[in-house]
Parts: C-alpha cells; sequence; structure tokens
C-alpha cells in the first residue's frame, strides 16, 4: 500500500464495493444455506455459524483488495477457507504505518440466517497500536457507521458518502447492557438497574434482540465482552470510542496497543456511555469475579 494512502481514502476507495457486499447479502439473506459449522461442535452457535454469505463477501473483498491495494496486509474471518490468503503480503500486524485491514464478513451471522436486520459487515484499519478506522455496514437497515482515530463516528445511508454522513454522539441511550456469551455471572450484579441482554440465553430466533452494535444506534448503554476480536467487538469498541463511550480492560485500564495482543484479540473489554455507567459495568465485573481472555 502507498505511504501517502489515508485511512479516509482507503474507506472510500471501498465503500462501493462495501454496499454492493450489504445488497447480496440483504438480496439472499431469505434463501441462504447455512454451511457446516467452524469448529464442527456449535456449542457457541454465535461462533460457529457459518453461511455462503461469510464467504462470498470475504472473496469479493479479497478480490477488490488485491486489484486496488495489493501490497495491503489483510486478514478475515474465513481466511483459512477462501482461495486468496496465499495473494496477500501478510495477514498479521505490522510496524506503524504498514496497516492490516480486518473483515467480518457478516458480523451476527446467526442473526442473519434467523433473518434479523441487524447484522452487518466490518472492516477495520488497524494500526500497529490502534484502529485508525472502522466502518460497519447494516444493509437491512439501509444504514452504515464508520470511525476515524480522533476524529469521532459518523453515520448515513447507504446513499451517502462518506463525506455527507453526520458525525453522531449518544446523547440519552437506552438504559440497556449487552454482556458476551461467556459473561452469565455478570447478570446478577447488575440486572436490578438495566436491561440486561446476555447473548447466551436471551438470544432468540424470532425476537430480535440488540446486537452489539446497538452501542452504535444508541440502543444500549454499555457492553462486557470478555475478550474483543480484532475484527468485531474490539472494532465497535473502537467506533463506541470515538462517539464518546468509555472503553477499557476488566481492570479499568485502557485497552492495550493492538501489536501486544496475540491471536487477533483485546483482553475483556467494558464499555459504558458515561463515567457512571461505565463505574456500575467494572464494579458488576469484579463482584462476578470473571476474568477477561
Amino acid at each position: 500500500m502507498l505511504p501517502s494512502t489515508t485511512p479516509r481514502q482507503i474507506l472510500a476507495a471501498l465503500l462501493p464495493y462495501l454496499k454492493t457486499a450489504g445488497a447480496y447479502a440483504q438480496q439472499i439473506q431469505a434463501q441462504i444455506v447455512a454451511q457446516p459449522d467452524k469448529d464442527g461442535k456449535g456449542d457457541n452457535f454465535f461462533a460457529s455459524a457459518l453461511s455462503d454469505a461469510d464467504l462470498s463477501i470475504q472473496t469479493m473483498m479479497e478480490v477488490v483488495l488485491l486489484g486496488l491495494f495489493p501490497q495491503v496486509r489483510f486478514y478475515g474471518e474465513e481466511y483459512a477457507q477462501t482461495y486468496n490468503t496465499k495473494y496477500f503480503r501478510a495477514i498479521d500486524l505490522g510496524p506503524a504505518g504498514d496497516y492490516l485491514i480486518t473483515l467480518d464478513p457478516i458480523d451476527g451471522t446467526q442473526f442473519y440466517l434467523d433473518g434479523h436486520s441487524n447484522y452487518q459487515i466490518i472492516l477495520g484499519i488497524l494500526n500497529a497500536d490502534e484502529y485508525e478506522a472502522a466502518i460497519a455496514i447494516t444493509p437491512s437497515q439501509n444504514l452504515y457507521y464508520y470511525s476515524l482515530r480522533g476524529e469521532g463516528t459518523f453515520q448515513g445511508s447507504l446513499e451517502e458518502s462518506l463525506e455527507n454522513c453526520r458525525r453522531i454522539k449518544v446523547e440519552s441511550p437506552s438504559p440497556a447492557v449487552c454482556l458476551g456469551w461467556q459473561m452469565g455471572a455478570v447478570v446478577p450484579h447488575i440486572s436490578d438497574r438495566y436491561r440486561v441482554i446476555h447473548t447466551k440465553t436471551d438470544y432468540s430466533p424470532e425476537a430480535q434482540i440488540p446486537n452489539f452494535n446497538g452501542l452504535l444506534s444508541g440502543d444500549l448503554c454499555g457492553a462486557v465482552l470478555a475478550r474483543g476480536q480484532f475484527i468485531d467487538g474490539a472494532a465497535l469498541a473502537f467506533m463506541a470510542q470515538e462517539m464518546g463511550y468509555i472503553v477499557t480492560t476488566f481492570a479499568g485500564e485502557l485497552p492495550p496497543p493492538l501489536h501486544t495482543c496475540t491471536d487477533y484479540l483485546r483482553p475483556g473489554m467494558v464499555i459504558g456511555a458515561t463515567a457512571s455507567i461505565h463505574r456500575d459495568l467494572l464494579e458488576a465485573v469484579a463482584a462476578a469475579g470473571v476474568v477477561g481472555s
């Protein structure tokens, strides 16, 4: 990738293709056929769900990236199953300024397979220490969000360019928090003050519940993740942080630099819209005795 190419320029170049990928996902959603579980087990159905759309969208974006930015580092969720991984220069983080682009082709695959509208396509641009940019496209809701490091988070319809999107800051989010799959022990320590959505027990194929992207829409005022995957949870946390949310580890510290993390994961994350909400969540995590991985 040319050193002079900025994160905004990368997003602008990829946006038309991400919109096309979103239109494809929306078009075939009703007809989609689930592929076998990723791990062959399916205990965590969110982690194991895999659809034709995941593989097709990743392949499409790989072709686009190899055509537009042939020297880019790229890591996509389905890297082990696509034909193009071997053509990228690298799939890991590089030195400062040598960006890694990440992709979750369908974040919320189970939501997608069950016909819900709050799945999304997430693409990140990662520097050695932190995200430079991230974009999340929600085709069934005709909107997308993007964030640039130090510049905020923006929202627009799929018809709008980056320049026409509006900078957003959730002023009065819903008093609801979302807890990741492994965070069930936190529920009794927070449910007296907030509506708690625990993905493992509250997910329903029939009734849509907020996904972690509810942090961006205002449907959630906070979230707790056992770990933040670079391709999705950590990217959404970065986007929430650019909106003004407070994001820390379970110990209340700033998230560690990306290059110090392993397996494309940041450790347990606590995200709160305000200092008081964030404090409530930190105290609940401590009371539950859970440990971020």
